[in-house]
């Protein structure tokens, strides 16, 4: 019979029976409690009507909410609130830090960024989305109330993050600063079992993701890297296979496993980016530089960047070593 590990075989194995009952992996197994619905829900959402389709509301950011947006979001905060390890969240669909209101909320220890459901617009047509979060401790002394200084914090003080990701299975891959692990969930067994032990991005890749149809917004030095993504020849490596889904968590989690790059470039109505530091780029960026690849945003590493507002944007540029590298070298001859 094939050996199966579960997730919470693998942190005793892995972190100790201390690392085991800690908060933080409390919280990580709140969160794939969630995932379980939220698994449950899309594969419902080609026939049940009440979970497609918009909300007719929109989010701090403009966009669209999603009918799911809000399920992933409902449930995530009263499952947080019941366990108690966590005290306050960011989230992309609330517009300011939410205090956590369950009896043990205020002792938490840890804060959660999160997005819920990464590229929900994909839903109605039956494309992957996903769920990207990250977890660090708290500043503030437990037992009053969570600042915001907790959360303007730079990356690499980063305890946990993660992804899930919903597509033909769905998987959980996260990182707490020992290499990178994913686990798929066998759905017959309600359970999320190691598929992907110590995942290492290759350093070359032979795809790039990134919104092309804003190519004539991007500065010179992005257009002329794509330029050279799309140039065939020895010297190159190229052409390079364009992929892009509009969920960042798909595109990542295929060129970690495949190689490649993935990019948000700044734009001349977005010259800071669209991604938002806490919830889409820190978390991807631990992730990334733990499986061995490298995650910038052009001239500056994206862990080093201290966030000066919840819901702040960046710049990005995430994947193999060698694609990321060559594009800041782009970015360095522009000047």
């Amino acid at each position: 019979m094939e050996k199966i590990t579960t997730l919470n075989k693998h942190i005793i194995s892995t972190f100790g029976t201390g690392g085991f009952h800690g908060g933080v992996f409390t919280i990580l197994r709140e969160l794939v409690f969630v995932s379980k619905l939220m698994h449950r829900e899309i594969n419902k959402a080609g026939i049940v009507e009440s979970i497609r389709g918009g909300t007719g509301m929109r989010n701090i950011h403009g966009e669209d909410t999603q009918k799911l947006d809000k399920f992933a979001n409902d449930r995530l905060i009263s499952t947080l609130e019941a366990g108690g390890e966590c005290c306050a969240v960011v989230s992309e669909e609330n517009d300011d830090i939410i205090h956590l209101r369950g009896e043990n909320s205020r002792h938490g220890e840890y804060i959660l960024a999160i997005d819920p459901l990464d590229g929900s617009s994909n839903i109605d047509v039956n494309v992957t989305v996903g769920t990207v979060f990250s977890v660090y401790k708290r500043l503030s002394p437990a037992g009053g109330p969570c600042e915001e200084a907790d959360f303007f914090r730079s990356g690499s003080e980063q305890k946990l993050a993660g992804y899930i990701i919903f597509g033909s299975s769905t998987m959980l891959v996260f990182t707490a600063g020992k290499g990178v692990d994913g686990f798929t969930l066998d759905p017959s067994i309600g359970e999320f079992c190691l598929s992907h032990p110590q995942i290492k991005i290759p350093a070359n890749g032979s795809m790039y993701s990134v919104n092309q149809g804003r190519y004539s917004e991007f500065p010179g030095w992005v257009r002329n890297f794509i330029d050279y993504c799309c140039e065939s020849g020895p010297e190159t490596g190229g052409p390079y296979s364009y992929r892009y889904t509009g969920s960042m968590v798909a595109d990542i989690h295929r060129n970690m496993l495949k190689g490649g790059i993935f990019m948000y470039p700044p734009t001349r109505d977005r010259p800071k980016g669209k991604l938002r530091l806490l919830y889409e780029c820190n978390p991807v960026s631990f992730i990334i530089e733990e499986a061995g690849g490298r995650a910038t945003t052009g001239e500056e590493r994206i862990l080093d960047i201290k966030a000066s507002s919840v819901h702040e944007t960046t710049p990005i540029f995430a994947g193999s070593e060698n694609l990321v590298a060559m594009a800041e070298r782009y970015r360095r001859e522009s000047q």
